[in-house]
């Protein structure tokens, strides 16, 4: 079973995060942050990954280093799991619509991290998450996953739809890239390592 369970505690936020890449979708989340548990519900179901998530942080503060500590633990755990990444495909892409909606999502678990995103919102928090987070969120995924991640938000007009689609096709991305190829014996890369 390719799993990790990682903590994380600093003097703002206690972060534990339990991970299954082969799972079914089963999840426990409780962040405190009732929109993000809404979306990284939504990383277990679309991207049948077993996962839990339970997060206390200085929300008296704000959210900001609530999500930010979750997304690099999240990160951690899938670069925990995935190991050597051998026989993984390593590279993909999903799109998802929500209503009017449509969000993008790219990655190629090559080790090297980098983030880019591409999305407008509007100036109001989703829930109580100020919109910048969002791409703070993927950012700070990418960096400690070790992956190269592309996202945007093709169209749209609701906020709310666009985070959705963008974390379905989040998941999606996920689920296809970390799925072991049963044609690849060894790692996916001209160079032999990743």
């Amino acid at each position: 079973m390719r799993t990790a369970k990682i903590e994380r505690k600093t003097n703002e936020t206690q972060v534990r995060v339990e991970l299954c890449l082969d799972g079914t979708g089963k999840h426990t989340i409780q962040t405190g942050i009732g929109f993000l548990d809404h979306m990284l519900t939504h990383v277990a179901v679309h991207g049948m990954f077993d996962l839990e998530v339970h997060a206390k942080g200085d929300l008296h503060i704000d959210v900001h280093h609530t999500v930010e500590d979750i997304a690099i633990t999240l990160g951690m755990a899938f670069d925990q799991a995935l190991s050597d990444r051998k026989g993984i495909v390593r590279t993909a892409h999903s799109y998802v619509p929500m209503d009017e909606t449509l969000a993008f999502v790219a990655v190629d678990l090559s080790s090297r991290p980098y983030s880019v995103f591409s999305a407008q919102f509007g100036p109001s928090p989703v829930g109580n998450i100020p919109t910048s987070l969002f791409e703070h969120f993927f950012e700070s995924f990418a960096v400690h996953a070790k992956c190269n991640l592309h996202a945007r938000v093709e169209y749209g007009r609701d906020d709310h739809h666009k985070a959705e689609a963008l974390f379905k096709a989040f998941a999606r991305c996920l689920d296809a890239a970390t799925q072991i190829d049963s044609r690849r014996g060894g790692i996916p890369s001209t160079k032999g390592v990743i």
